[in-house]
């Protein structure tokens, strides 16, 4: 459904729970260097628990390598710096939704060069960011769920709790 791209992501728990994130809704997962773990770190293997095999995930060397395979992709730059608010942006299928490393989110000349394409997620003034995992995910859901939850549930379709 859409491209979640983590720039030098530090915390293999957070990158671990990303990709179960992409598991359950089919996004493809973009992996942006340097690192600030091994991606064979048990850290990372433990949080994404055995859905590693349904996420595909891509490693870029840089930002000109992703932006050189995501050529007509639309990104949405995810910032707590940016004027607009999330739900102001219109996703589409194939949209590229971009998050910073956590100590230091995004590159301020990257998200000046695309200052339109910045969305943020709202808080209260005293807290200083959402866990990354959690603003993925908050991401993603809002995708897709502009998107009529595309390929998640059958048009009608009520989820059921299976009570044993």
């Amino acid at each position: 459904m859409f491209h979640v791209v983590l720039v030098e992501p530090e915390i293999p728990q957070n990158t671990g729970n990303i990709a179960r994130t992409c598991a359950a809704t089919g996004c493809k997962l973009h992996l942006v260097k340097p690192l600030g773990f091994s991606v064979s770190d048990k850290y990372l293997k433990r949080a994404g628990l055995d859905y590693w095999s349904l996420v595909d995930v891509q490693l870029h060397e840089n930002l000109d390598e992703l932006f050189s395979s995501l050529t007509g992709v639309r990104f949405h730059y995810f910032s707590t710096k940016a004027r607009r608010v999330y739900t102001e942006a219109q996703y589409g299928a194939g949209d590229a939704l971009v998050f910073g490393k956590e100590t230091k989110g995004l590159d301020e000349a990257l998200l000046k060069a695309n200052e339109e394409a910045c969305v943020r997620i709202p808080m209260i003034g005293e807290s200083r960011s959402l866990n990354l995992s959690n603003a993925v995910a908050v991401a993603v859901y809002e995708g897709m769920r502009q998107n009529g939850f595309r390929g998640l549930l059958q048009k009608g379709e009520l989820h059921r709790l299976k009570w044993d």
